[in-house]
């Protein structure tokens, strides 16, 4: 298949309107929606937006690939654009970028066009084909180009298994593994780039690419063995345990593109830590533990909450959703009796037990991932909340490194025993006993606080909402948080309408406040970060809390305290206004059902959350450290 086959003229700029990097992917965007190859334009936004914050697709050299594999794609296409006075796209090496390519696979592309979608990635490793791009006066002389280099390539095409060889063979042998999470462009980037500097220094070498076709060119257990340097540059997962025992040097596949020559060096320098998979610890693992406390902690936290919120954001929508049918057609309704199914009854069930077993696997690996997953669950029943199924993702993750240490004298003839029987035997007991036992009090103590804040209740709501804010912002989804929002669904059912007001007004707080504060403040913010910080408007508006999870944790002190503040006040505003709210989720969704939707009490309603979520963002954004420029 030609690149041309999948790049038209109609999908193709040769002037951007473009001057920032989101008006550049909005303006291609726009380009192949009007050429039809979308389903859903604003999906793929999204998907293109979460690929950026993984890593920037700004290459270097004056390129850009965006790109996203996704059912939003109609038609697998690329569109291009290009602007000869350049635009700032967060390039890895600092540059403006002129060229843009932005490529849209869709979920069920077949092979021959991802190779194809593949191929142009690697093309623009060519400086002349560059500056043959850059300086074209039509888009007829850009698509012939490309055609000849295509046709220039396919002449010198490689079989799938094969091995660069140089003209004059120096006796060193380079293996490498490139792949990156869509598997389109920076997998073979980096593929093209080390083995181009390989060769130039007359080194034999090999590269394995994991892309969205597959692996090609599989790396063999002999070629592993002979191997004088072996570089793993991806940002996804591979296969590591077979490189037990060797040197490897393992970095972002970006510096595969940027920096082959220092792979290629560290490589061969004898100076990488020894990897020993997963049957033992090598000196990656020590490596990695010997990194500050906080920042494993952060790691490992990170890849529970990212695997977490998709049931936290989906279930909780669906549960307003299902409200507002039960406003619109009664409490039978069968549609609301649906979305609470779905939403309450079996996706937010399973987001706490989720949390614990993806950072008990971020910890241990998969010997973690089982007890994370059970005792996640014990938390749930034993209504620990949150913070319950934070200490057993950490739990069932170090008691799994501990069992892993435990087994490592074990005979050899009981080796092929280990991994199916004895390892996850341990794993569960061991963390199945210890939060039997540690975690049924945290229910006695939601217990206690339920009494206590109704004994305060009858007395003054302004001080009722304000302690109800505080409990929802202090630990942000765990157990002090959850007993404050079981308080305010009791009072619900008692035909106490205004706790919950406060509850749902507070919670909605600091997601907000984050979001206001990287808006505002975006110079103390990294770029992810502040892409991080647009999404808490959406999760806070849903009464999300936990949106403002993965900022707490890097930076609890500051994040918790503004929180806090601001979550108070719209607390005790709610209070203070009298706000009475019949529904226990959906945020601004159910918003208009405040004292029996009338609307001068939805306008204060609304102006408590404002006033609550500022207070948060302007606390934030005036006591945040500015980041260090590294």
């Amino acid at each position: 298949m030609k690149i041309s086959d999948l790049l038209k003229k109609e999908t193709m700029i040769l002037d951007l309107a473009s001057t920032t990097k989101e008006a550049v992917i909005d303006e291609l965007i726009a380009k192949l929606g009007e050429a039809g190859r979308l389903n859903d334009a604003e999906a793929y936004k999204k998907a293109i937006l979460a690929r950026e914050a993984q890593s920037t697709t700004g290459l270097g050299d004056g390129i850009a690939i965006p790109h996203a594999k996704t059912a939003a794609v109609k038609t697998p296409a690329i569109a291009f654009g290009r602007s000869k006075a350049g635009i700032d796209y967060d390039a890895l090496d600092g540059q403006p970028s002129h060229l843009f390519f932005m490529i849209a696979a869709s979920e069920g592309a077949n092979n021959e066009h991802l190779a194809t979608l593949a191929k142009l990635s690697t093309y623009l490793m060519d400086d002349d084909f560059r500056k043959g791009l850059l300086n074209a006066a039509s888009l007829d002389d850009i698509l012939a180009l490309i055609d000849e280099k295509q046709a220039m390539e396919d002449k010198e095409a490689e079989p799938e298994e094969q091995t660069e060889s140089a003209s004059e063979d120096s006796g060193k042998f380079i293996l490498a593994v490139t792949g990156c999470p869509t598997g389109i462009a920076h997998t073979f980037m980096a593929a093209d780039a080390i083995k181009k500097e390989a060769t130039d220094r007359g080194y034999k070498v090999k590269v394995e690419t994991n892309g969205s076709g597959g692996v090609k060119n599989r790396l063999k257990a002999a070629e592993i063995d002979e191997a004088d340097g072996i570089i793993v540059a991806a940002d996804t997962k591979v296969e590591m345990d077979r490189f037990s025992g060797k040197r490897v040097v393992i970095a972002p596949v970006a510096d595969g593109v940027r920096k082959p020559a220092e792979l290629i060096d560290r490589s061969l320098s004898g100076k990488e830590p020894v990897y020993q998979g997963s049957g033992g610890k090598g000196e990656n693992e020590q490596s990695e533990e010997k990194k500050s406390g906080g920042a494993a902690i952060y790691k490992h936290l990170m890849n529970g909450v990212s695997n977490m919120l998709p049931f936290v954001i989906g279930g909780g929508i669906l549960i307003a959703l299902s409200f507002v049918f039960e406003t619109a057609f009664g409490a039978d309704n069968p549609i609301r009796e649906l979305l609470m199914a779905i939403g309450s009854e079996n996706a937010f069930a399973l987001f706490i037990p989720v949390l614990a077993a993806f950072i008990a696997m971020s910890i241990a690996d998969r010997p973690g991932f089982a007890p994370g997953l059970i005792g996640g669950f014990m938390a749930v029943n034993g209504h620990s909340g949150f913070l319950g199924g934070l200490l057993a993702g950490f739990l069932a993750g170090y008691l799994a490194l501990f069992v892993r240490k435990l087994l490592s004298g074990i005979p050899q003839s009981l080796e092929g025993l280990k991994t199916i029987l004895f390892t996850p035997v341990l794993n569960i007991l061991f963390t199945g006993t210890i939060m039997y036992y540690l975690i049924a009090p945290l229910a006695w103590v939601n217990t206690g606080m339920q009494n206590w804040l109704g004994d305060l209740g009858t007395g003054n709501m302004v001080i009722l909402g304000t302690v109800l804010g505080i409990m929802m912002a202090i630990d942000m989804g765990g157990p002090i948080n959850k007993a404050a929002y079981t308080f305010g669904i009791a009072m619900i059912d008692a035909g106490n309408l205004g706790p919950q007001a406060a509850v749902m007004a507070a919670g909605m707080v600091p997601p907000l406040g984050i979001a206001i504060a990287t808006t505002f403040w975006k110079h103390k913010f990294t770029k992810q970060q502040r892409e991080s910080g647009r999404t808490n408007y959406v999760l806070g508006a849903s009464f999300i809390t936990e949106g403002a999870i993965p900022f707490a944790a890097a930076d609890p002190i500051r994040v918790i305290s503004a929180s806090v503040v601001g979550a108070a006040v719209a607390g005790g505003l709610t209070g203070l206004f009298h706000i009475q709210l019949p529904a226990p989720h959906g945020g601004i969704f159910t918003m208009f059902l405040v004292n029996e939707s009338t609307w001068s009490y939805i306008g204060l309603y609304a102006l408590a959350i404002a006033i609550g979520a500022i207070v948060t963002g302007i606390i934030y954004g005036i006591i945040k450290k500015p980041i260090e420029n590294k």
